[in-house]
């Protein structure tokens, strides 16, 4: 930072990806909002270039006339508004996160749009917390929700949960395959598993690729999940699934996404951090982080699979 003299050197390196923690209770485009105003009010106040002049022709066109520079006010700062406006600043989000739901938000500036619209077409997997409560159920899944149902808790095993964490997931692993339209117990099937995860061609079909209980301290408890294409409808009614399969009542408390592909909540910037400093530091390291997922090869889905298979069939 020592070397952006001019506002327009920091602008120039407002080109990549930036990995924001967003606050619960607050929706992205206020976020967006936020980080956009943010870095504008700071870029007009460093050197931004001074008001352009205008030529004035003025006198008598039959005797020599006078020609000087006079302030031009269409280029005024008081009438055209400042340097840099939000406007100015093209940003997106990779993923949409509800407003109930906190963590890691992955976005991209100006050039780095197109960043993310790459991580986007990878499926990248995302990695949630989710805090639930025992013994209680709300009208919306949710702890800020009307209260319709409390029941018993107390008989709530931490292995009875466990099992239940392996059932979701063993379900969910086997319908991977489903929609690939492959047979579990075939050799295609053993070829596919060897080439990675399997991503779904449909961008909204949630699949869980990995679930656990890392916390039960009766009636509260903590379920990390490794989840695509989620939602934070998806996410309420999951935990809601866990208390019935329980035979309980179960409400969620509060999510958390602790990681999006390769960026993980200790790269994401608190709000209060969120100024021209820690940006521009952010998204070199994010830049970095991305280079290196760049040379990775590209994820497996249902669709890509089921299309070489069918190229392969015709060839043989």
């Amino acid at each position: 930072m020592n070397n952006l003299s001019t506002s327009e050197k920091a602008f120039k390196l407002l080109n990549g990806i930036v990995c924001l923690y967003k606050p619960a209770g607050v929706h992205l485009s206020g976020c967006r909002h936020s980080l956009l105003l943010k870095l504008t009010q700071e870029l007009n106040v460093c050197g931004v270039r001074s008001p352009e002049n205008r030529v004035v022709i003025s006198g008598d066109t039959t005797k020599e006339l006078n020609v000087k520079l006079e302030p031009s006010y269409a280029d005024n700062v008081l009438v055209v508004g400042p340097r840099y406006q939000t406007q100015d600043i093209k940003c997106i989000w990779t993923t949409h996160l509800g407003k109930r739901v906190s963590g890691v938000c992955v976005v991209g500036l100006n050039k780095g749009t197109k960043m993310v619209r790459n991580l986007q077409n990878n499926y990248p997997l995302r990695t949630y917390h989710l805090h639930g409560q025992l013994g209680i159920m709300t009208k919306n899944m949710h702890i800020d929700g009307q209260v319709i149902e409390k029941g018993r808790y107390d008989f709530v095993k931490r292995e009875n949960v466990d099992k239940l964490m392996s059932t979701i997931q063993a379900s969910n692993q086997k319908r991977m395959f489903e929609l690939a339209n492959v047979d579990t117990q075939t050799q295609t099937a053993y070829d596919l598993a060897t080439k990675g995860l399997i991503r779904p061609a449909s961008s909204k079909i949630p699949l869980i690729y990995g679930i656990k209980c890392i916390s039960l301290d009766l009636p509260n408890f903590i379920i990390e999940v490794n989840v695509i294409n989620e939602y934070e409808s998806y996410l309420l009614s999951l935990v809601h699934e866990i208390g019935l399969k329980l035979r309980c009542s179960a409400t969620c408390t509060a999510i958390r996404c602790i990681r999006y592909s390769s960026f993980t909540i200790q790269q994401a910037l608190l709000m209060k951090h969120w100024n021209l400093h820690f940006v521009l530091e952010n998204i070199r390291e994010c830049n970095a982080s991305y280079k290196k997922m760049s040379t990775l090869p590209s994820f497996i889905t249902e669709q890509s699979y089921i299309e070489s298979n069918q190229k392969m069939n015709c060839v043989s």
